[in-house]
């Protein structure tokens, strides 16, 4: 049996496109322990100058205390999950803010990562991710959002990361159905190879 962590960041619902594609990943998963985290229906609060205290310096207050405490609950579902499948949609070109602040509150020095005399090291290696992207038109594999995920997530340790794209959704229901087919099909695949 394998550990999953789904993580949605879709401010659309069900109507969004990679909330569609975690839900069929979730179905085709069945029989493995998932724990399923919708930043978009129970959003984490923003990165603020109290939550870089309470998950990089010495929390001293009852909020920074309580910062840290999610931070360490983020990690301790992170560190369980041998794979994870992280919706990714592009707004404004980049990751949606949810998705942006759970990366801000797991990447943690000497816990997620740490610093070297050469370069930073992830410290949760062996495990693999999954991103679910949706765009809304046609894009490259040079585009801000894969780069960010494949960096972010190479920075705390995880470098076997797959993409599933589903690209053009803004070009009409056709372009949709024929985007989450595709995307369907590689979910399939990668799933069959877990």
């Amino acid at each position: 049996m394998n550990n999953v962590l789904v993580l949605k960041s879709s401010i659309s619902g069900n109507n969004s496109q990679t909330n569609q594609l975690a839900d069929y990943a979730i179905k085709k998963l069945q029989g493995n322990h998932i724990v399923v985290r919708d930043l978009a229906q129970q959003p984490l609060p923003y990165f603020d100058t109290a939550a870089a205290i309470a998950v990089r310096g010495e929390p001293k207050t009852t909020e920074e205390k309580q910062l840290l405490a999610l931070s360490d609950e983020l990690i301790e579902e992170l560190k369980n999950a041998q794979t994870l499948i992280i919706g990714a949609p592009m707004y404004n070109l980049n990751i949606p803010t949810q998705l942006k602040s759970y990366f801000d509150f797991i990447a943690r020095p000497r816990v997620t990562f740490q610093y070297t005399a050469n370069d930073p090291e992830g410290l949760l290696k062996g495990k693999k991710a999954i991103v679910l992207c949706a765009f809304g038109g046609l894009y490259d594999e040079e585009n801000l959002v894969t780069q960010y995920m494949k960096s972010i997530l190479g920075f705390i340790g995880i470098t076997d990361v797959q993409f599933v794209y589903a690209q053009g959704i803004g070009l009409g229901a056709e372009a949709i159905e024929k985007a989450q087919s595709s995307a369907k099909n590689k979910i399939n695949e990668l799933i069959a190879s877990l």
